[in-house]
């Protein structure tokens, strides 16, 4: 079991990570998924993610979760055979906590160093946690 502290990381290198470890049989554990980072400027990032929750019909979807830590886990579906088997399978072994749950205090947690935001040429960043804010979740 690997538990990761999502803090200043950027999304899609912890997902790339996250899923090729969780495809090799791994369980992960990502916490403060609401403070992990998505790159561009605020107005193209929320545009995108508006764009996204108003597709489709409310009835059939698609759709798309306004929580951080569900936008997170749906953001490492999409680099998961999730139609699959194994991929089914990879994407249950993943969970992904908003802030840290009791149980996990005492637990020894990683980062991902070629995934942190100090390592961007610019500073035009949000977090999760803003763009859930942003979409309406109430948390």
């Amino acid at each position: 079991m690997r538990i990761i502290d999502a803090k200043g990381l950027i999304v899609g290198r912890v997902a790339t990570v996250v899923a090729k470890s969780a495809l090799l049989g791994e369980e992960i554990i990502i916490l403060n998924s609401e403070k992990a980072v998505i790159t561009g400027r605020k107005e193209e990032v929320i545009a995108k993610f508006k764009r996204k929750r108003e597709m489709g019909t409310p009835s059939k979807g698609p759709f798309f979760p306004r929580t951080a830590d569900r936008m997170l886990k749906r953001i490492i579906r999409g680099m998961l055979p999730y139609k699959q088997p194994k991929g089914r399978a990879a994407l249950e072994r993943i969970k992904c906590y908003r802030g840290v749950p009791v149980n996990f205090e005492g637990e020894e947690i990683k980062t991902i160093k070629e995934a942190d935001v100090s390592k961007m040429p610019n500073l035009k960043y949000l977090t999760l946690g803003n763009i859930s804010r942003i979409l309406g979740a109430e948390s």
